[in-house]
């Protein structure tokens, strides 16, 4: 970390964490911090689902929930931003305290609810940027007192689907209640044919990504992967926050309730990918977030079978120049091994990480 990634985490950690998130926020609308140029190299790029990234590295849903940095994020170096979650109608979220740093293991635990503005305030700001350059995913979920929860993702889809670069469908989130319960294969399949229909009727035609969680058995997995494939969804993002609590050293906020991310979810969320990439096989694009904060993880994720990689926590400790130090690493492991593409490294870790347990 540079002695002023250090400063201005020195800085941020003095506010709770809502509120440095906020000033984060802030800072990037001013334009700060200043990064370097972001890092551009042939043996990055990577082309899935009809989309050409310039490096497999993006920015995870749950920081800009409200499309109001995409640009910037993308400046800091990274390949594409994921906005959102957003939901139709705004919703505060969940009662103050909601975020906790686990600051002995650079984890955090959250359990926010899925606060935004809503759909009109997000398609305002992306209706402004539009026509502008930089690929930017748009995640889509549910509000928490709806009464028909699929119909708000068709709305999400129906109305986002000319902005977005991607689409992701996030039924993963531990913090509204039932939420995961969608990821149970009857109730899955109706919301994955109704997606799917509403896109068909939409003004642009996006990929569609499932965004899924860690804590599931192998038997989900298999139901998740054969409904994903039956609908033709175009790719898997693996993992969302875990509400496992793995040998944690920050005992003052373990027993928090809420998502745990950060480097304890590394391994959990790496088995569940590696599992998925089995299942789905090889041409079906997966997208590995969790625990990702250093060229090492980022690579092993490839390794284990992701096209591309995302992370958000792993900043939150080690500052905002931490893309363009992935990337650069990645430019350098390139060079060492010879690389034509980092697209030669997936999967060389699959049988590995797809045989551990759960």
């Amino acid at each position: 970390m540079s002695v002023l990634d250090r400063l201005g985490q020195r800085l941020l950690f003095a506010f709770d964490p809502e509120a440095a998130h906020g000033l984060s926020i802030a800072a990037l609308k001013c334009g700060l911090p200043v990064a370097r140029r972001p890092v551009r190299d042939d043996r990055l790029k990577v082309s899935v689902f009809g989309i050409d990234f310039p490096n497999p590295l993006g920015m995870a849903a749950g920081y800009d929930k409200n499309a109001e940095v995409p640009d910037a994020l993308l400046g800091l170096g990274f390949g594409f931003a994921e906005i959102g979650t957003i939901t139709p109608l705004p919703q505060a979220g969940n009662p103050k305290p909601r975020i906790f740093r686990l600051t002995s293991d650079e984890a955090v635990i959250n359990r926010l609810g899925f606060n935004n503005e809503g759909h009109q305030a997000a398609e305002e700001r992306l209706a402004a940027r539009k026509g502008r350059a930089g690929i930017v995913g748009i995640n889509i979920g549910a509000n928490k007192d709806s009464t028909d929860r699929v119909s708000d993702y068709e709305r999400g889809v129906v109305r986002f689907a000319p902005y977005a670069s991607y689409l992701t469908v996030n039924i993963s989130s531990p913090n509204t209640p039932g939420l995961r319960n969608m990821q149970a294969r009857e109730q899955l399949g109706e919301l994955l044919s109704r997606v799917m229909a509403a896109r068909t009727a939409a003004a642009a035609q996006p990929p569609i990504f499932l965004k899924i969680a860690p804590d599931l058995v192998e038997a989900e997995l298999e139901d998740i992967a054969a409904e994903v494939t039956e609908k033709a969804i175009d790719g898997v993002i693996v993992s969302n926050t875990t509400i496992a609590r793995p040998r944690l050293r920050s005992a003052g906020f373990a027993g928090e309730t809420g998502g745990l991310s950060g480097k304890p979810l590394f391994e959990r969320s790496t088995i569940v990918l590696a599992k998925m990439r089995k299942l789905l096989g090889p041409d079906r694009a997966m997208i590995g977030v969790g625990g990702v904060d250093s060229i090492e993880t980022a690579l092993e994720k490839i390794r284990a079978g992701a096209d591309l990689v995302q992370l958000y926590t792993g900043m939150i400790y080690a500052g905002p120049t931490l893309p363009g130090r992935i990337l650069s690493g990645m430019v350098r492991f390139a060079d060492m091994q010879r690389l034509k593409s980092l697209r030669e490294l997936r999967d060389t870790s699959l049988d590995q990480w797809a045989s551990k347990p759960l």
